[in-house]
C-alpha cells in the first residue's frame, strides 16, 4: 500500500487545491527524472508524488479516501484479506470459481462485479483475464497523467509595435526564441497562450502564459482604439496654413494646416490608429500647438498697434 498521499506530498488534510497544488508543483521540479537522471529513488519518489497528487486533485477520489473508503492506491477498503490469499492465486475459488471472474456474483446486497471492477478496470476486464496479469498496473496507465507546471512571462512593446502588430521576439525558460504575432485588438494586460511551451510533465508540458505590457510614449498617447498627439506648429503656420511633417505610429506624414488654426484645434489622420478585433483601424488625432517665440523684438513690432478686438472668453462668463 503506497504512504499516507497528505504525508508524501507534505500537506494537512484540511490542505486546498491551491495548497496541494503548489506542493507538488515544487516536489514534482525537484524530484523530476529529467533533473535526477542518476538517481533512481528520486524517480521513484516522483512516481509516488505525482500518485499522491492524482489522488487528492480528485474530488471524488479525495472524500473517499478521506472516508476510509479506499486506500492511497484508489483501492476499495475491507477486502484484503478474503478467501485467504488475498486476490492471487487461488483466492478467486472462493468467488464462483473456473476463472469466470465476478460476473453477476453478489452477497449481502453487495455486487462485487461493479466493487472490484473499479480495481480491475471494469466488468469486461474481469471477464477477459480473470485474476490474471497485472490489473493495477493497467488502472495506473490510464489515469490522466499532470501536465507540467505553466509558465509566466511579461512581454514589454512599444506602442507604434502594439498600434502595427509587429512580431515580437521573445526568449522562453529554455533558451529558446520565438517570433510572438500580436493579436488584433492587442491591450496592456493581453494574455497570449502558447501550447506546450511550459515546464515538461508525465502528461506533456504545460503552457507559456505571455502578458503584454504596453510601455508608455514621449509623443503617443492611446485614447481607445485612437492614438493622440500634441503637434507644435509656429504662429505663421497657424495663420496663414501650411503643410508640416507630423509623426504617426506608422512614420511621418505630411499634414496640412488650415490657415486661421488656432490652438487646440485637432486634425485628424484617418487608420493611423490600432488595430482592432475586426481588422480595421483606429484613427490617429493631431492637437494643434502654437509656440510663439519668447523675447521676439520683431514679432512684437509688427503687431505694435493692432489689438484683438474679439470676446474670445465670453463663454467663460469672465
Amino acid at each position: 500500500m503506497a504512504a499516507d498521499p497528505y504525508s508524501t506530498l507534505g500537506v494537512s488534510r484540511g490542505a486546498g487545491e491551491k495548497e496541494i497544488k503548489s506542493a507538488y508543483r515544487k516536489l514534482a521540479k525537484e524530484l523530476h527524472p529529467d533533473a535526477n537522471k542518476d538517481n533512481p529513488k528520486a524517480s521513484e519518489r516522483f512516481s509516488e508524488v505525482t500518485s499522491a497528487y492524482d489522488l487528492l486533485s480528485d474530488k471524488d477520489k479525495r472524500a473517499r479516501f478521506d472516508r476510509g473508503e479506499i486506500d492511497a492506491d484508489g483501492n476499495p477498503m475491507g477486502f484484503g484479506g478474503m478467501g485467504g490469499g488475498g486476490f492471487g492465486g487461488g483466492a478467486h475459488r472462493g468467488f464462483g470459481g473456473g476463472g469466470g471472474g465476478f460476473e453477476g456474483f453478489s452477497s449481502e446486497g453487495i455486487d462485487l462485479g461493479d466493487l472490484f471492477g473499479d480495481m480491475f478496470g471494469g466488468r469486461a476486464g474481469a471477464r477477459g483475464g480473470g485474476m490474471g496479469g497485472d490489473p493495477f498496473g493497467a488502472r495506473q496507465q490510464r489515469r490522466t497523467a499532470p501536465k507540467g507546471a505553466n509558465v509566466s512571462y511579461r512581454l514589454s512593446v512599444s506602442l507604434p509595435d502594439a498600434a502595427n502588430l509587429s512580431p515580437q521576439r521573445i526568449t522562453l525558460g529554455d533558451g529558446k526564441t520565438i517570433d510572438l504575432k500580436l493579436p488584433a485588438g492587442v491591450e496592456d494586460g493581453t494574455q497570449m497562450r502558447l501550447a506546450g511551451k511550459g515546464e515538461p510533465g508525465m502528461g506533456g508540458a504545460g503552457d507559456a502564459i505571455v502578458t503584454i505590457q504596453i510601455q508608455p510614449h514621449p509623443c503617443f498617447k492611446r485614447d481607445g482604439d485612437d492614438v493622440r498627439l500634441d503637434l507644435p506648429v509656429t504662429l505663421d503656420e497657424a495663420v496663414n496654413g501650411a503643410k508640416v511633417r507630423a509623426p504617426t505610429v506608422s512614420g511621418a506624414v505630411m499634414l496640412s494646416v488650415p490657415p486661421g488654426s488656432s490652438s487646440g484645434k485637432v486634425l485628424r489622420l484617418k487608420g493611423r490608429g490600432f488595430t482592432r478585433k475586426d481588422g480595421t483601424r483606429g484613427d490617429q488625432l493631431v492637437t494643434l500647438e502654437i509656440v510663439l517665440p519668447e523675447g521676439d523684438a520683431d514679432l512684437a513690432q509688427r503687431l505694435e498697434g493692432w489689438r484683438d478686438t474679439r470676446d474670445v472668453r465670453g463663454k467663460l462668463g469672465v
